[in-house]
């Protein structure tokens, strides 16, 4: 989770999905940086890979913008 991840520098705005992840759906190793945390927000790519995970909707929301990205919600 401490890794930083390269978006890439395309001049053009990519779409990202973001949803809701529930804690223990997580690898093992990953839980057990997140004790008492039960739901967190992904932000995949286009093609289904976990780009960043986040405790808060906001926060994925404004990290996509950041790296010049185009959020979109999945229920």
């Amino acid at each position: 989770m401490d890794r930083k991840f390269d978006f890439g520098s395309g001049t053009s705005a990519q779409t990202v999905y973001i949803r809701q992840v529930a804690a223990a759906t997580l690898p093992r190793d990953v839980q057990d940086q997140l004790p008492g945390v039960q739901t967190l927000y992904a932000v995949h790519d286009t093609d289904g890979e976990r780009l960043a995970l986040v405790q808060d909707r906001a926060l994925a929301f404004t990290l996509a913008r950041e790296n010049e990205l185009r959020p979109v919600s999945v229920h």
